[in-house]
């Protein structure tokens, strides 16, 4: 009952939210004519506002989506801070002084974003009060798929936000800024997600991979093929003249779809089993030297783009290193234990990660304003480093958090180190369970399948659970 009394007065908040939309006005008689923002400095009501929905938005949900995935108890509770936490940075942002915003992308983005979250406390409200009787039973099930499709969806839609949030604040994207703008922003955003699902698969994605039957390289390749087509057509605006970066980012695109296809052929062998190849650590290394030496007005900017490029051949080195002489051709290092890896594997991803920041970094907006105010390369690389170290951290502590209640580790001091003279000498727990050489209970997959379906603790009747488990 108290989870479900925190859950109405979330969705209370929100709904409280969405009326007030429309009644906000915003103030832009202190912009001058051409720009996005006024020259008022920010202040403390707007800094406060960022900081809760960074908390909400940046942290806590993500935290929340991975106790939901394990269905832990600590979800709702979690949940319910985080959208008190964002209502109050909304209306925050609504209430602040100083600087004033044109209209701009991030006010607009923020209602679609708050109904996708008064949406899934609706559906989590719903899950709460057990309603399986007659047509609840059929709403119920379509109700935990869409929960959890939303709940997945948000830390990307947050993290959209959180890029628009900080591109207004800076008055930057606008006019003839806005296509470089979105190539550095997708594309930056691209690399970080790249490094994120190496991540999962390196921690916790093996057991899954194995299933699907496809090498790693099979899912790398096919998306590297279909960027490169969409690149291929959309960098150069057709009926104008091409210039020498038209010309340099469209036959990138080719060499993504060409090196793809390339490696999506080689991700089978003849008799049709999944096979790793090096094609996605090649493409990786080829960008990164031709970002290297892409063309820049200001020497800041070349000097960031060069460290940009030197750390993406770094990653693609890397993944090369890797795959041919750490896994030699293996999909992880022991094949008994996906779930140890070298600490050579944790260098492809944090590079990645590293490249992604540098590239969103490197506009031509932000150049300027770095090379204005005299700031060096070198410190803002550094910077940029601590970011993406942070963000790696953070990545690495929610996939331990889903390992913990997924398949937790048994206690030493709980396994008994007696063999079995039946089964060769196998250890067992002191409940007589055989176990691995590693103290993991045979009975893993099991909790690991069982983590897999997406429910809330609690929201599954007895019925419900046993049919899953079955």
């Amino acid at each position: 009952m108290p989870a479900i009394s925190t859950s109405k007065s979330a969705a209370l908040l929100c709904l409280l939210s969405l009326r007030l939309v429309a009644a906000h006005e915003h103030h832009d008689d202190n912009i001058p004519e051409g720009h996005a923002i006024s020259p008022d400095p920010i202040d403390g009501i707007l800094w406060i506002h960022i900081f809760t929905q960074i908390v909400a938005f940046g942290l806590i949900f993500p935290m929340g989506m991975v106790l939901g995935i394990v269905r832990s108890r600590w979800h709702v509770p979690l949940q319910t801070v985080g959208v008190i936490l964002s209502v109050a940075g909304y209306f925050l942002g609504h209430a602040h002084k100083g600087r004033q915003f044109a209209p701009n992308i991030h006010a607009t983005f923020a209602t679609s974003l708050l109904i996708m979250l008064a949406v899934q406390v609706v559906f989590g409200v719903y899950l709460k009060f057990h309603l399986e009787k007659g047509i609840h039973f059929r709403l119920r099930r379509y109700t935990v798929i869409g929960h959890g499709i939303i709940g997945k969806l948000m830390p990307v839609v947050s993290w959209v936000q959180m890029l628009f949030g900080g591109i207004t604040a800076m008055g930057f994207c606008h006019k003839d800024h806005l296509g470089q703008c979105l190539a550095h922003f997708i594309m930056g955003s691209a690399f970080i997600g790249y490094g994120i699902v190496l991540t999962i698969l390196l921690l916790v994605g093996q057991l899954w991979l194995r299933r699907t039957g496809r090498s790693q390289e099979f899912f790398d390749s096919l998306l590297i093929a279909a960027w490169g087509c969409v690149n291929t057509f959309t960098e150069h605006r057709w009926g104008e003249k091409w210039s020498n970066n038209d010309f340099q980012h469209t036959s990138m695109g080719i060499v993504w779809w060409c090196a793809g296809l390339l490696g999506i052929w080689l991700s089978r062998t003849r008799d049709g089993r999944p096979k790793r190849n090096l094609m996605p650590a090649i493409v990786i290394l080829i960008t990164g030297w031709a970002m290297s030496a892409h063309p820049q007005h200001l020497m800041i900017s070349t000097m960031v783009h060069t460290v940009f490029g030197y750390t993406l051949m770094a990653a693609g080195a890397a993944r090369i290193i890797e795959i041919s002489f750490v896994l030699r051709d293996k999909n992880a290092v022991d094949k008994r234990h996906a779930e140890e890896n070298n600490s050579f594997q944790y260098l492809t991803p944090f590079l990645l990660y590293a490249s992604g920041f540098l590239f969103m970094g490197a506009t031509e907006e932000q150049m300027a304003l770095l090379a204005d105010i005299g700031v060096s390369h070198v410190a803002y690389i550094l910077v940029i480093y601590s970011i993406a170290f942070l963000l790696f951290l953070f990545v690495c502590m929610l996939l331990q958090l889903y390992a913990n209640h997924a398949w937790p580790i048994e206690p030493r001091n709980s396994i008994a180190l007696k063999k079995n003279d039946g089964e060769n000498g196998k250890l067992r727990n002191g409940n007589g369970t055989a176990i691995g050489p590693n103290g993991h209970a045979r009975d893993r997959d099991r909790r690991i399948r069982d983590a897999e379906q997406f429910e809330l603790e609690g929201l599954m009747s007895e019925e419900e659970a046993e049919g899953a488990s079955n």
